[in-house]
């Protein structure tokens, strides 16, 4: 596992649990997060939900920097499957 997958989910693991669905992101070049109502973890299981971006976008998201609205709207990330389920995520971000 790479230590960028590593530091994602470190980061992710408590914002994500109780998350009311399943979600991916796919860092490019790196790996894959799952998240779901038991946190984050390594993996790539089908999703509800997955969510692609190169690191920099990425590591930005999970900093603040960088709005996933925007980031999506500038096609720095990709969003494929439920749209409801990228907003809950959004705002667990958030």
């Amino acid at each position: 596992m790479s230590k960028v997958i590593e530091g994602a989910v470190a980061a992710l693991s408590e914002k994500a649990k109780g998350f009311d669905g399943t979600a991916k992101f796919v860092i490019e070049g790196e790996g894959s997060v799952y998240i779901d109502e038991n946190g984050a973890r390594a993996g790539d299981d089908e999703a509800e939900v997955t969510l692609t971006a190169n690191r920099e976008t990425f590591e930005g998201i999970l900093s603040g920097d960088v709005n996933p609205t925007t980031a999506f709207m500038t096609g720095k990330l990709k969003v494929d499957g439920s749209m409801g389920t990228a907003m809950k995520l959004g705002a667990l971000l958030s």
